[in-house]
């Protein structure tokens, strides 16, 4: 049975030297992840691959105001569902479709596998499925 993982685009500001925190924990959870380093280059990956099933976003990115990072985002891909993780310095991020204020990742898993609830159990079946093989 072949698995069709959901696909995240993360953009968060860390350095792209380091390894992203969100995208490890959203990997943990054997979701497949597309990083980006600023609201620019999040810009130009959701364009190359709109197929992604969301975005997670940190709330304050350098080079973009949170809620114009959302609504451009929204030109490319209407449909995909933005979370921001954080909170924005002079901004709710109200664009967003989810917040999750804490950095805690079970909240961020949570929300990531409710957006894609039929792939979720298919992983997770998977996955147990593997572990009963070892």
């Amino acid at each position: 049975m072949e698995i069709v993982r959901p696909c995240f685009l993360v953009i968060d500001r860390e350095y792209s030297g380091s390894i992203s925190t969100r995208k490890l924990v959203i990997e943990t959870a054997k979701f497949n992840v597309l990083t980006a380093y600023s609201a620019a280059e999040g810009l130009e990956m959701l364009r190359r691959f709109p197929a992604v099933d969301g975005v997670v976003m940190n709330a304050e990115m350098h080079d973009m105001h949170c809620d114009e990072l959302i609504a451009t985002l929204r030109q490319i891909r209407p449909t995909a569902p933005v979370v921001v993780v954080g909170r924005a310095p002079d901004s709710e991020c109200s664009a967003a479709d989810h917040t999750v204020e804490t950095f805690e990742p079970g909240e961020l898993l949570a929300v990531l596998q409710g957006l894609c609830p039929q792939q979720t159990e298919a992983v997770e079946k998977r996955n147990e499925e593997l572990s009963e093989h070892e």
